[in-house]
């Protein structure tokens, strides 16, 4: 996915690469101080920004099936930044095979 992004423009800054290991209050740090939206598979940043109010650029939940090969997820990955890339920017939104929510 990251390469996929990466190939077709986007700036991508992985943190599994750049900083293993960090807490998800440190990860939304960084995509505050960078104005960063944050595509994780992670649910737990939804209770960080419903329940506990923690402020954000804009979270991309990635819930594809586990059985979909890596090329396809970032196809759809990469077709749902093209066309909704703006609409992602301070908002909750969630990918899944068939539908792509925003909050």
């Amino acid at each position: 996915m990251v390469a996929k992004l990466r190939q077709n423009g986007y700036n991508v800054l992985y943190i599994a690469e750049s900083f293993p290991s960090i807490s998800d209050t440190e990860v939304l740090q960084i995509t505050l101080n960078e104005s960063a939206i944050l595509l994780t598979k992670d649910k737990d940043f939804g209770e960080l920004i419903f329940k506990l109010k923690f402020t954000h650029k804009g979270i991309v939940l990635v819930r594809l099936s586990e059985n979909m090969s890596s090329f396809d997820k970032a196809e759809i990955i990469l077709k749902a930044f093209q066309k909704h890339f703006e609409e992602f920017e301070e908002h909750f939104s969630v990918i899944d095979e068939e539908f792509i929510r925003i909050r």
